[in-house]
Formats: structure tokens, C-alpha cells, sequence
């Protein structure tokens, strides 16, 4: 089972394209187990093939903190058939790299914590006109939000002249951050496939909901599509990162209060 996830040296195990690519690129394994299923177990639930707990391929054991997200991890060993497909496992992928960087939350969240002064939504169109009038319907609301709900008030710039934010704006976002792992990677995930932290924010905080998360994201690739058409192997990437945005968002809401 380890070699199916196993993870590339020098890449971050939450990073969910590197690991489709990992796991495309992956030794097919037979299916070794007859039946999965969720035990208790200290700090929270684990994952169990024929019995015995999953762990990760560095060993350590998967601990899932609400028994809804291990059942639904569980859902995904059981839908194997004769192979297993680690592309069609993104809760198992997710857990694995929970597991390995729980010791290490600071420096994930600090991670996120870089897209405050590169977030996409600070770096606006110039033209066409309905193109800007787009961006800013999807985009100046989370930054109103964030300025109101959060302090954070952030800067705008037109193209891709980097600006710099203000210190205190980035403190104030980067204070309302999760502290658990499973939030924190949930978090980063959505921040490196949106390619925005505050819409990741917006997401935890309820501020937005997954499909307009999803949406903001794309404004200016849904723009492209509606002039020139579909490109499908971009429609294809955009497609496999949905299924790991999918995932982070199963967690989030599973964690919800």
C-alpha cells in the first residue's frame, strides 16, 4: 500500500497536483483486503483494512478527527475494484499528507500565509471593460468582506505589476487561520488551487460557498472558455484538481461546529 502513496522528495505532500502526478505515475497494487472500516481509536477515528489501521508509506498511522471524514475515507478503500486507483482515493491522498506534516501546522499555514501578498484576487484587468466589471463582481466582495469581517485591508493593482500589502492586512488574515491540521491542509489546499487565500478564508468562514469559491477562481479562465472555446486538456487539469478541491472541502464541512 505505501508505494501506491508514497511521496516525491522535495515536494509538499499537500500540494494536490503533485500528487495526482505521483500517483498517476504509480505501480499498479491488487486489491489486498477484503473489507474497509472505521474503529475508534485515540484522538480521534482510524481507517482499518480486514482490520488492521491504514498508515501512511512513512508509517505513521492515520487518525481522522471526526468519524463522518472516516467513513467516507473508508467509502473510498471499499470502491476499489481488482486495482486499486490512487486518483480515485483523494480523502486517502489528503489523510496521508495530514498525517505527515500534523508535527509541522505553523509551517503549512505559514505557507498559506504567502498568498496574502500575491493573492489572485489583488491583481485586476486592465480591459476589456466586461472583463473587469467580472472580476470585480466576483472579486471585490471577498475583499470587502475580509476588510470588514477581518481588518484586512488590501491593495489592488491592474496586470501583473506586483504590489506590495500592507503588513498589518496580512497579520490580520493570517491571524483568523485554523489552528487543528486537518483544517490547516484543508485551508491550503483551496488557497493552491484557487490561487487565492482569501477565498479559501472566505470558504472556511462561511463567507462563500464551494461553488462560488470555485467560481471566483475561474472568472478570468471561464472568460477564455467563452471567447475561444474549450481547451481540453486545460478543461482536463482543471477537472482532476476539482475532485481535490472536492475533498478539502468534505473536510472543511465535516469539521464545521
Amino acid at each position: 500500500m505505501r508505494e501506491l502513496f508514497d511521496e516525491a522528495a522535495g515536494q509538499s505532500p499537500l500540494d494536490p497536483t503533485e500528487a495526482v502526478r505521483r500517483a498517476t505515475r504509480a505501480p499498479q497494487r491488487k486489491r489486498f483486503y477484503k473489507e474497509a472500516g472505521v474503529a475508534p481509536a485515540d484522538g480521534g477515528f482510524a481507517v482499518t483494512l480486514d482490520g488492521k489501521p491504514i498508515r501512511t508509506p512513512s508509517g505513521r498511522q492515520v487518525i481522522a478527527p471526526a468519524g463522518a471524514i472516516a467513513e467516507q475515507i473508508a467509502a473510498e478503500w471499499n470502491a476499489q475494484g481488482e486495482i486499486i486507483d490512487p486518483l480515485t482515493m483523494p480523502l486517502t491522498r489528503f489523510a496521508n499528507s495530514v498525517a505527515e506534516v500534523a508535527d509541522r501546522v505553523d509551517a503549512v499555514a505559514d505557507d498559506v500565509a504567502k498568498y496574502l501578498g500575491t493573492d489572485l484576487l489583488f491583481y485586476r484587468a486592465g480591459h476589456p471593460e466586461a472583463l473587469v466589471a467580472r472580476e470585480a463582481a466576483y472579486w471585490d466582495p471577498v475583499l470587502s468582506w475580509a476588510a470588514n469581517e477581518l481588518g484586512a485591508h488590501f491593495i489592488l493593482s491592474e496586470g501583473i505589476v506586483h504590489v506590495t500589502q500592507p503588513e498589518q492586512a496580512i497579520k490580520a488574515a493570517r491571524s483568523v487561520f485554523p489552528t487543528d491540521p486537518w483544517s490547516v491542509a484543508a485551508l491550503h489546499v483551496v488557497t493552491t488551487l484557487t490561487g487565492s487565500a482569501l477565498l479559501a478564508l472566505a470558504l472556511l468562514r462561511g463567507a462563500l460557498d464551494s461553488d462560488e469559491v470555485w467560481a471566483a477562481a475561474h472568472v478570468d479562465d471561464d472568460w477564455n472558455v467563452e471567447k475561444w472555446g474549450v481547451d481540453e486538456e486545460v478543461a482536463a487539469r482543471r477537472a482532476a484538481r476539482f475532485v481535490d478541491f472536492q475533498a478539502a472541502v468534505t473536510i472543511l464541512e465535516a469539521l464545521k461546529v
